[in-house]
């Protein structure tokens, strides 16, 4: 067993840096009770799809988190997964709402969350994979995915336009809502999007995030 808190699966994707940023943020606030190990998964090698992973996220991809203070409690999906870490390990909320004391800013955040989990990491993902790995040329594929990932950042993008963050009261306040997001749109450059003039506000979101320390070594997980 693990002496960390928890053992933290992932791989160098949106989706695992999700999780590894809201670890390294709780680490900064919280210091060793969200202590972690990180078990770095090869895709190129179909790792996640091994019978060892199956038992611990049956639909064999990643990030998976086991909590190895709760009972070796594991959580698989990456939004459910920073739901988790803010339902146990936020305590006082420094990167979260509480559902019974900001109920509107508690339901901003879910909404903006799970319009990132069922908008712009698919369709960014179905981009990638017209753009880079599909075995023939469809532009049909390529420009449909890439319109769409792109009409999804310009409701980020209004969201924005009075705001620094995507939920909270005022001008908003850093947490998971943007956490949930802001790898997908980072790699950009890997989805196929050479630019984003066209959305200052969300160009200066994404520069204002990225100047956090744990921000920083939160993406470079794993190494």
């Amino acid at each position: 067993m693990s002496s960390k808190t928890f053992t933290f699966y992932t791989s160098p994707t949106p989706n695992g840096k999700k999780v590894s940023v809201y670890l390294e943020e709780l680490k900064a606030v919280y210091g060793s009770k969200v202590d972690y190990e990180v078990r770095k998964i090869d895709m190129s090698k179909n790792e996640q799809k091994e019978e060892w992973f199956i038992k611990i996220n049956p639909n064999g991809k990643i990030p998976a988190l086991v909590d190895h203070a709760r009972g070796d409690f594991v959580i698989f999906e990456s939004a459910a997964i920073l739901l988790y870490l803010a339902q146990h390990y936020d305590t006082e909320n420094k990167l979260s709402f509480d559902g019974v004391k900001q109920p509107n800013d508690y339901s901003e955040a879910l909404q903006w969350i799970f319009f990132a989990h069922g908008g712009v990491g698919p369709m960014s993902g179905q981009a990638v994979f017209f753009h880079r790995f599909a075995k023939e040329d469809i532009p049909l594929g390529k420009q449909r995915y890439l319109d769409e990932t792109k009409r999804l950042y310009s409701v980020i993008e209004l969201r924005l336009k009075d705001r620094d963050y995507l939920a909270g009261p005022g001008r908003g306040q850093y947490s998971i809502a943007d956490i949930n997001v802001f790898p997908w749109i980072l790699a950009r450059d890997f989805v196929g999007i050479e630019s984003i003039d066209e959305f200052p506000n969300l160009e200066k979101w994404i520069e204002r995030i990225n100047e956090r320390v744990a921000v920083k070594s939160g993406v470079a997980i794993p190494a």
